[in-house]
């Protein structure tokens, strides 16, 4: 584990993905709940096998930071967060956020926040983070909103679930905007 204070908050840990955590995410991937709050495709279990291929492919990439939300007090495996598909030209990346199952409600996606974007705008020198999130997660919008991203698009009635269609929302931060409003 990285025992960086970058990357250390006060119940939670960044740190890198292995092999040994597939077994874990896949656990996530198997409830519906996780994969319709998470995912635009189809809810579909993942098998540790695909998992481990996304674990190894975002070692390789210069683009991709994918980080493992660990508990502080026993280095459990609670989540996944990345900052990917960075355009370093522009200095923009992607955010995306997941507590597994269990762990939702807890103030883990708020510290996790507070982890990744000095990371996101210092570190990386990002200019720009960008994000989707469903209509429906309203913990996500509540989340994302206190930090300061601006809903800026919607892919309107983008998703198609239990027979109702729902809207995909574009949301953006900026690093002055974050430096002037930073939430502690």
């Amino acid at each position: 584990m990285l025992g960086s204070e970058l990357l250390r908050g006060e119940r939670l840990l960044l740190t890198a993905l292995g092999r040994d955590d597939a077994a874990t995410v896949a656990t996530w991937y198997a409830d519906a709940e996780f994969l319709r709050m998470y995912d635009a495709m189809a809810a579909f279990p993942k098998g540790e096998e695909e998992i481990v291929a996304r674990i190894e492919e975002a070692a390789k990439s210069d683009r991709t930071f994918l980080f493992g939300l660990r508990t502080a007090a026993d280095g459990a495996l609670i989540g996944q967060a990345a900052i990917e598909s960075i355009l370093w030209t522009h200095r923009v990346g992607w955010l995306s956020i997941a507590l597994g199952p269990g762990h939702w409600g807890q103030g883990f996606g708020t510290e996790a926040m507070r982890l990744l974007l000095p990371y996101a705008f210092g570190e990386l020198n990002l200019y720009r983070l960008q994000l989707t999130v469903f209509d429906y997660n309203a913990r996500a919008l509540a989340l994302y909103a206190r930090f300061g991203f601006r809903r800026e698009g919607v892919f309107r009635r983008f998703l198609l679930r239990d027979g109702e269609r729902h809207d995909m929302l574009l949301m953006g931060l900026l690093a002055d905007e974050w430096r002037e409003g930073r939430v502690e």
